[in-house]
Formats: C-alpha cells, structure tokens, sequence
C-alpha cells in the first residue's frame, strides 16, 4: 500500500514524514530529493536546464543553482510549465524504483505536487498536511528567509489548499506542537497497518462470500464463484451502511 503525503509548503510535510520513518520504520520516498537526484552534475536535464537558462543558474561546483532557478521559473510561469514537463517524468521514474523497493507494512511518497503532477493516481491513499495560508507565509519566511513575496509566488503555483483537501482520505492538522502533530501521526499508522493487512490477495471462501472490501487493493481478491453470481463488488469508496464492527473506515 502507498499513502502520498502532501501539503503547502511550510505545512510539515517533513516534520510527518520524519515521524513515519523514526518512529515506525515505514519506507519514505522524497519527490523533493528526486528532483535533485534527476539534476545533478552529468545529468542530461541539467544540460536542458542550462541550455535554456544559461550558466547563471549553475554554482561554480557544477550543481543547479536551485534558488537562481527558483527565482527565473517563479517570475515567469511559462518557464515553470517547461521545466515541469522535462522534470516531472524524470522524478517519476525515480519514484516508482524507490517505491518498488520498499519493505515495510506500507509506503509513504511525499510531494508538494502529489496533486498538481498526477502522482496521486500512484498511491492508494492521500494524506494532506493541513495549515492556514497565513501560517505558510510564516514559517516559510522563518526557515528560507526568502521574501514574502516569492514563497506567495510558490504558493500560487501550487495547488490551493481546498483542491488539496477535496483529494484527501486523511488529514494531519499542523496547527499546534510537534506533540500533538506525532500524536496525530502514531493513529494513522495504526489505520494503515489495518489497511495494509488487508490489501494482499486471499481466496475466496465459501463461510464468508460477502468479504468486504477494506482497501483499494482488495479489488484483487480473487472473487471465484461470487464474481460468477454476479455480485455487485464495491467501489473505492466503502458503503458507511453496509459494513459494521471494527473495519477500517475511508
């Protein structure tokens, strides 16, 4: 199972993610570090990159510029939608072999773009960091020291944060301590782990051939002679009025 973590910038996105992997061990894949991965010296998007911005988005080491190019693709939305159409499918490659690679219960890919870029249709679930957009512009302003300006520019290009949560299954409130962010955190991997366990192919059995759908991926039960009936089989979403007990809620 794959849950993409998303949210504005200065939302918490890596304070969440750091929670995952530390406390509970599960696989991170960083859209972000991939996206330096993909532009690193000798890379033929660096090459792209240079040839349509020039040398002053270079460092004298040969390393992407990262803020000189912030600056040119921020002013200029055209340049941004170029280099997100060389990038994204580069960092897209980058991800896929990472996540196939995890071993944990489940797998966590964080994204600011989760929604912008599509990646969304590569997890199984969306999780969204949720804070106000004043509290953005604030901690932005405080870890980058970089004009308001410019990060509103940022935040402008990026989803807004109603699109980001029509998207999502769950929500993490970043509005208090880090305490009450973990607390957050350590329920919803318990939900997952629930959610994983179920996830796995099983057989069909005749004691119980209305098995429930707990997860997407439990569309790959095998059905068996109930799919032969022509039983109605559920959706993504689970129907609140069919089940009962302790079954993992969407």
């Amino acid at each position: 199972m794959i849950i993409g973590l998303t949210g504005g910038i200065g939302s918490g996105k890596s304070a969440v993610a750091l929670r995952f992997a530390v406390k509970h061990g599960i696989h991170v894949v960083d859209a972000d570090l991939k996206s330096r991965v993909v532009v690193e010296p000798g890379r033929t998007a660096l090459q792209a990159i240079v040839g349509r911005f020039g040398e002053t988005v270079v460092q004298a080491s040969g390393e992407l510029d990262r803020a000189a190019l912030r600056y040119r693709i921020f002013s200029d939305p055209q340049e941004r939608l170029w280099l997100e159409a060389l990038l994204h499918p580069l960092i897209r490659e980058e991800i896929v072999t990472d996540l196939a690679s995890a071993q944990s219960a489940y797998a966590l890919l964080v994204s600011p773009l989760l929604v912008e870029s599509g990646q969304h249709l590569m997890t199984d679930r969306v999780l969204v960091v949720d804070v106000s957009e004043e509290t953005q512009l604030l901690r932005t302003t405080l870890r980058d020291n970089v004009p308001q300006q410019q990060i509103k520019a940022i935040m402008q290009a990026q989803a807004t944060r109603e699109e980001r949560l029509k998207h999502a299954h769950d929500i993490v409130s970043n509005d208090q301590d880090l305490a009450a962010l973990h607390k957050q955190v350590d329920a919803l991997h318990q939900r997952y782990l629930s959610l994983a366990a179920c996830s796995a192919p099983v057989t069909w059995d005749e004691a119980f051939p209305d098995r429930p759908f707990c997860s997407p991926r439990c569309r790959l039960i095998d059905l068996g002679a109930w799919a032969a009936e022509e039983h109605v089989v559920p959706g993504e979403e689970i129907e609140q009025d069919i089940y009962s007990g302790d079954l993992p809620q969407h």
